[in-house]
């Protein structure tokens, strides 16, 4: 197994396109890492500049002790899956996972080992003999793994195995993929762009944005310290709610109002964040998680300075969840980032539905609330969990100098 290190990695196109712009990353030895972003950040282009099928334009890659920048594939001692598998349709099961170890000239014996061991851990023992045609899509996806673990490479480099699968197949396949990473304790990098793909099965997940490197820490920090706006609105589903709003001190307590609610935030909040003291008589973006809301008749009662008092636009009945959408009277946050992280036609289609009423919010809210559409609703703020950001730089508002800090 092996340790990758990317060194400022750079990737222009001959049009002039910046795909990957001065990329350090350095995924430890048996390390899970996600490349997370929306499409065109350039996380795949990162991938393939690593695998060596695409031309770096500048800077390093290093596997284990080697930079292999000049290495052809097949050289690098590393495995690839892929989106669409790449089969040998005419090849039985067997025949596709063996194909690589023959092409090196491995023994009938050596083939035979690998592959059944692989098999076993896959749960393949019963389609060995079976083409492709015949396999259902999680199998066919089974078996290009397969294909790759009998090859016992230093590091699996994985780009959005799962994206041709059905939803109930890709929890299970997400699941299946970090259990045997674990027991394999292969080195791998894994591209996707789904947030909760990426939250679920990385040690570390690291967020791509227009080419650079945004953020990378474990999942739970990403969630908890986004390191900018682009973060905020990424991670999380539903998005983050997040609207301008100035920032006021009085009695002591630090509060920002949204509409007609006043939010005050306990020391807690202030311990925290004790960059926000410098930001108090300045707009800054206040962003609340959907989670983070609770119907204060469900919660049993308001509480002194945490309460959004609203009226429900739409009810969405989830089974385990509700999601109660309603619009707060405060300046929305239309940055590109957080239009290109939450979607822009998702904005566009919210604010249509609530453009006289003001910005967009939803709660995440226990099934058991009574709220329905047209109805008032006070809705309790957990405001220990409160996000702020610098308009201006889109930065998260922490610790001067350590915006992500654990």
């Amino acid at each position: 197994m092996a340790r990758i290190e990317l060194e400022n990695l750079t990737k222009v196109f001959p049009d002039g396109t910046r795909a990957v712009s001065g990329l350090d990353l350095e995924i430890d030895d048996e390390e899970f890492v996600v490349l997370v972003g929306p499409s065109g950040c350039g996380k795949t282009t990162a991938l393939r500049m690593v695998a060596g099928l695409e031309e770096i334009t500048d800077g390093h890659v290093r596997i284990g002790d080697r930079v292999v920048d000049d290495l052809p594939p097949k050289a690098r001692d590393i495995a690839m899956v892929f989106q669409n598998y790449a089969l040998y349709p005419h090849m039985s099961s067997y025949d596709n996972m063996a194909f690589g170890l023959k092409m090196r000239g491995e023994g009938k014996g050596v083939i035979r080992r690998r592959v059944d061991g692989a098999a076993g851990l896959l749960g393949l023992a019963g389609t060995l003999e079976k083409k492709p045609r015949t396999l259902s899509g999680g199998q066919r996806q089974r078996v290009a793994m397969g294909r790759s673990i009998v090859r016992e490479p230093q590091a699996f480099l994985m780009d959005e195995p799962l994206s041709n699968l059905d939803a109930k197949l890709r929890v299970q396949m997400r699941a299946e993929i970090s259990r045997l990473q674990r027991d394999l304790g292969v080195t791998t990098i894994y591209v996707t762009h789904d947030q909760v793909e990426a939250m679920t099965m990385g040690d570390r997940v690291a967020v791509m944005h227009d080419g650079v490197l945004q953020q990378v820490e474990r999942p739970q920090v990403l969630y908890d310290r986004p390191a900018n706006l682009f973060v905020a609105g990424f991670i999380g589903s539903p998005a983050m709610n997040m609207v301008e709003a100035e920032l006021e001190q009085a009695d002591g307590r630090l509060a920002v109002r949204i509409g007609d609610d006043r939010l005050a935030f306990g020391g807690e909040v202030a311990e925290t964040h004790p960059d926000l003291a410098r930001h108090v008589g300045r707009t800054v973006v206040i962003g609340i998680r959907p989670e983070d809301l609770e119907d204060a008749a469900v919660a049993g009662g308001g509480g002194d300075g945490r309460t959004i008092s609203t009226t429900v636009d739409l009810r969405e009945d989830m089974g385990s969840e509700v999601f109660l959408h309603f619009a707060v009277d405060a300046a929305p946050v239309r940055t590109r980032e957080v239009l290109e992280a939450v979607g822009v036609e998702a904005i566009e289609a919210a604010e249509g539905e609530s453009a006289s009423r003001g910005t967009p919010f939803i709660a995440r809210v226990d099934r058991t609330t009574r709220a329905q559409e047209g109805s008032r609703v006070d809705l309790v703020v957990d405001t220990r969990h409160l996000h702020f950001f610098d308009p201006e730089t889109g930065a998260g508002i922490y610790r001067e100098g350590k915006p992500a800090a654990a």
